[in-house]
């Protein structure tokens, strides 16, 4: 299974392009094999130059680890769409 197809999203409701309040994400930890859910809080995402350079993370609440994923186009726009804070990286 594909890094992206572990991300989504509960209870999406509203408009597209729209901020949903409380959204809460599925994810898992590739180090411990858990699923758990995450709220924006808890989520970085970084957009960089290329699909290559974009990513995001968090840190497992069940062994501590930090987590980066790649984000394609449609994990961008879930985590934008549901308030998680953004970091645009420098192309050079």
């Amino acid at each position: 299974m594909d890094d992206l197809d572990t991300l989504d999203t509960l209870g999406t409701v509203g408009d597209p392009g729209t901020t949903l309040p409380g959204v809460i994400f599925r994810a898992s930890c590739p180090e411990c094999r858990t699923s758990f859910e995450l709220s924006a809080d808890a989520l970085r995402l970084a957009i960089g130059g290329s699909h290559r350079t974009t990513f995001y993370s968090f840190t497992c609440p069940d062994c501590g680890s930090s987590v980066r994923k790649p984000a394609g186009d449609r994990i961008v726009e879930l985590l934008t769409d549901g308030g998680v804070r953004t970091m645009r990286l420098h192309t050079g």
